[in-house]
């Protein structure tokens, strides 16, 4: 431990990048605008016919968000959280730190998983994504010295594989519900079902049952109850993401992301050094493919009436549209970051991505006490336009509290302890005051 703390201490708040924390701070924020829609509603996350209402400023919500958001700050997340872990092993190489890079690399990682298990059971994120971005950082490690092209092969080929298994899926819905329609044809004629058509028939009446009305009221009346009632309602929601969301989408949905992050980093991309021509060739490619990928798939669900088979089909594109979409924000971005504009925004939302963590997790707090039984119980009670209302009030608060916070303090609390665990030290908190010579230091430098 004392080579640990010769050679590699934890990131100094001098030596962050700055197109990074802006950018993080953006997708922290544009995350909410999907994420609230499983803090707020029972299984509207993609359908607004179950619940939060489907005409009206209801539906040009659900166009907006899944046209231009749906998919892509997740997949911007992952891409940083990508990022932020090649940079602390580079550093730790840089430094010659040795085996200690990996050592707290890895460490990092298990508390990382540690704050995603208690994230989504005890602070009732049923959509949390640290505890796979845990996993799937583990998997980075055997990348990191890869160079652009090849990793940009690597997460081309699994954004392929994921493309085909949705393609797959779609395919194996289709023959569900043929088998539905022949079960009903023979239920009718009193006929004997086969086993194909029994286990279509109840896969069938299980979604079925899920987006009827009865339902929903029974899960709107489980989130307004007691802390520990809602605890053991959403258990088996976590423990079914935390393994069926493990092999069957982090490989193509986060990994990928990761890669390209890396990639993107390494050629200089995600530090708005490149030209304004690059990232406008970025924005411009990006979102004419994007869009038009994702307007299709639109179209598609509002034409099948929000089918099972309308969302299975448009499902078949939706990695195509979400990098896309993805490449284009990260143009928009750069050319924010390296714009002469809105100066005193990007410091806020630089602040609020340094405390990406603690934000994160602040918006299951806040929506906690705003939806659920132990506050305010407001689940199920507000349209999903309305939703947008909480957003903008919790984009407001981290706005004005994170850039504050930083005045006094290094660290955000979660970043602080999570640096606390990972490197087995204890690194400052508060700021030391600015002396005057200091003061007079950073004007004249």
């Amino acid at each position: 431990m004392q080579h640990i703390s010769k050679t590699l201490q934890s990131v100094d708040t001098t030596e962050r990048i700055r197109a990074l924390d802006v950018m993080r701070g953006i997708v922290l924020l544009g995350i909410l605008l999907m994420n609230i829609n499983g803090f707020g509603l029972a299984n509207a996350y993609g359908d607004p016919t179950v619940s939060g209402g489907a005409e009206g400023l209801n539906l040009y919500t659900w166009i907006t968000t899944n046209l231009v958001f749906e998919g892509t700050m997740r997949g911007l997340f992952s891409l940083l959280f990508g990022v932020g872990m090649f940079i602390l092993l580079k550093r730790s190489r840089e430094r010659d730190a040795g085996i200690a890079g990996p050592d707290i690399y890895f460490r990092r990682l298990l508390w990382m998983l540690f704050f995603g298990l208690v994230h989504g059971y005890l602070l009732l994120w049923t959509g949390e994504i640290l505890y796979d971005y845990a996993l799937m950082g583990m998997v980075v490690y055997s990348f990191r010295n890869m160079a652009p092209k090849k990793l940009l092969l690597i997460a081309g080929f699994l954004v392929a594989v994921g493309t085909f298994w949705n393609y797959a899926d779609h395919k194996a819905n289709v023959k569900t519900m043929q088998d539905v329609a022949i079960a009903e044809t023979k239920v009718a004629q009193g006929l004997t079902l086969i086993k194909e058509q029994k286990e279509a028939t109840r896969k069938w009446e299980d979604i079925q049952e899920k987006k009827s009305p009865a339902f929903v009221q029974e899960y709107n009346e489980k989130m307004r109850s007691d802390y520990f009632t809602i605890v053991q309602h959403l258990a088996p929601k976590n423990m079914e993401s935390d393994t069926t969301w493990f092999y069957k989408y982090d490989l193509w949905d986060i990994l990928s992301m990761m890669l390209i992050g890396i990639a993107l980093f390494k050629l200089d991309v995600l530090s708005a050094k490149k030209t304004y021509g690059l990232y406008g060739g970025m924005v411009a490619a990006g979102y004419l493919a994007g869009l038009a990928i994702n307007y299709y798939e639109i179209q598609v669900i509002m034409k099948g009436n929000f089918s099972f088979l309308a969302f299975s089909t448009a499902e078949i594109t939706y990695y195509l549209g979400r990098l896309a979409i993805s490449i284009g924000h990260i143009g928009a971005i750069m050319i924010l970051v390296k714009a002469p504009v809105l100066m005193w925004l990007k410091r806020r939302l630089a602040a609020v991505g340094q405390m990406a963590l603690t934000n994160y997790m602040m918006h299951s707090l806040i929506c906690m006490v705003v939806f659920t039984g132990v506050g305010f119980g407001l689940f199920g009670k507000l349209q999903r336009y309305e939703l947008l209302f909480v957003v903008g009030g919790i984009w407001v608060l981290q706005l004005i509290i994170s850039p504050i916070w930083l005045t006094y303090f290094e660290f955000g609390p979660m970043e602080w302890l999570w640096r606390r665990l990972s490197y087995l030290q204890h690194p400052a908190f508060r700021k030391k005051p600015v002396t005057p010579m200091a003061a007079v230091h950073v004007a004249v430098n």
